[in-house]
């Protein structure tokens, strides 16, 4: 690794978005000189409107402030390491009761500002079509709508294929938040392990109400680049327009299924299944869809058990571009079979504004790290930061999807706590606890800001 201990050659940073800015802030900040490589405002992609960096092309909402949330958690870490992002987002902050959010363009106006004026950033506006040919470390922050000619060069670099085209991703719930006199745990014809939980619809009626409610609820605007769906990830809402029993026969399937309990088979099952090694959280099988997000948990919540369901993640179609990252990156976001490259924000699986600028902050310390010779900085799994870094590299995940920062991520206390709000706050408590020792070894790679 000798070759890239050299803090005074640049590093390449591809992608000025909230992952990419982060990351260049993160190494200025430590003397280390970035040539930062950004397509738009001559060549954009179809989300994109302005020429300004880390532009928010969605809600102008960071999510909730309260640091006993996880993102609130994970934005309190990022300002313990001098986030610029978090220092832009609280520059501009606008009303919006217990979330942050921003106004999107003096945010964005911000930073491209600081970015393009700092004497360590050498800005050049084209498409990198080449990555490989460039010089040192290379970070890759291009997000979701990574250009054709930049995908196809990653591939190259990758050897392996990219997990693209579709996000279609089921909802995400926590198992605390289930009822349990409700739900059973049952596998179809009693075949292996009861491995499933199930949510049983016991009558018609109940069914129908929740059917008709599904086909009424709102659907999020389907942009042009989006519209390809394939059967074999059909939205659930698209299924219930095909007719009543449509989701019987699908999904919703009750054969097999009785409740060990009594013995009765219900009308319609909801089938969760389980989504880490912990057994915290549970995704709802067959349930992708097009849905906005409160109208998924209007509605999602008429499932019986699921009446106070938390979700951590809310099912998602659309079309993205991320890294089977598991399989391909370390925890410190770095290339397995070749280190000279980083992968940062969504590309990597991490899915959110603020999950992208943490993650582009990690890897600027890292790639820090690697300038000047030293080992990895460790980020606690207990945090907010080290849950996620642990979430996209864990080789044990086999089906990986995009995820938002969530307790469900991070390992569990050693009591059970019952009481949802006393367990965030002792989890935040923890990960903030454990984060001290990441800001006393960050402060030791030096800022020569």
């Amino acid at each position: 690794m000798e070759q890239f201990i050299n803090s005074s050659r640049p590093v390449h940073v591809i992608g000025a978005g909230l992952a990419g800015s982060e990351a260049t802030w993160q190494l200025v900040r430590r003397g280390i000189p970035v040539i930062l490589h950004e397509m738009r405002p001559g060549k954009s992609s179809p989300a994109h409107k302005t020429e300004f960096f880390a532009e928010l092309v969605c809600s102008n909402s960071f999510r909730a402030a309260n640091v006993e949330n996880a993102v609130g958690l994970l934005k309190e870490e990022m300002r313990r390491l001098d986030s610029i992002i978090m220092k832009a987002a609280d520059a501009n902050r606008v009303p919006a009761g217990g979330a942050l959010a921003v106004d999107r363009d003096m945010f964005a106006k911000a930073i491209t500002t600081f970015i393009r004026e700092h004497p360590l950033v050498t800005v050049v506006e084209e498409e990198v079509t080449e990555p490989e040919n460039l010089d040192g470390l290379v970070i890759f922050a291009s997000g979701p709508l990574t250009s054709p000619a930049l995908s196809e060069a990653i591939r190259r670099i990758i050897k392996a294929e990219y997990l693209h085209f579709f996000d279609a991703a089921a909802p995400i719930v926590e198992g605390d938040s289930l009822d349990y006199d409700i739900i059973y745990r049952a596998s179809r014809y009693d075949k292996g392990e009861a491995a499933y939980l199930n949510c049983p619809f016991y009558t018609k009626e109940e069914y129908l109400a929740f059917y008709e409610a599904l086909k009424e609820a709102e659907t999020a605007e389907v942009k042009d680049f989006e519209h390809n769906v394939f059967e074999g990830c059909m939205p659930i809402e698209e299924m219930a327009y095909r007719g009543e029993d449509t989701m019987r026969f699908g999904p919703l399937k009750p054969i097999g299924l009785r409740d060990p309990r009594t013995g009765q088979e219900a009308y319609a099952v909801v089938q969760l299944r389980q989504d880490n090694a912990a057994g915290t959280l549970y995704n709802l099988v067959g349930f992708q869809t097009h849905l906005k997000w409160p109208e998924q948990k209007r509605v999602f919540r008429m499932i019986p058990g699921l009446e106070n369901a938390e979700f951590v993640r809310y099912g998602v179609m659309h079309k993205n571009t991320y890294l089977n990252s598991p399989q391909l990156l370390n925890a410190d976001f770095r290339l397995r079979t070749n280190p000279r490259f980083f992968f940062a924000g969504q590309m990597t699986g991490v899915e959110g504004y603020v999950e992208s600028a943490a993650s582009g902050l990690m890897v600027g310390i890292q790639a820090a790290c690697a300038l000047q010779g030293l080992p990895p900085v460790d980020f606690p799994e207990v945090t907010a930061m080290g849950a996620l870094a642990h979430y996209i590299s864990n080789p044990a995940v086999s089906d990986f999807q995009p995820m938002n920062v969530n307790y469900g991520i991070m390992p569990p206390l050693e009591k059970r706590v019952r009481k949802r709000r006393f367990r965030n706050e002792l989890l935040s408590q923890r990960a903030l606890q454990a984060f001290g020792q990441v800001t006393e070894r960050c402060s030791g790679l030096g800022n020569r800001e």
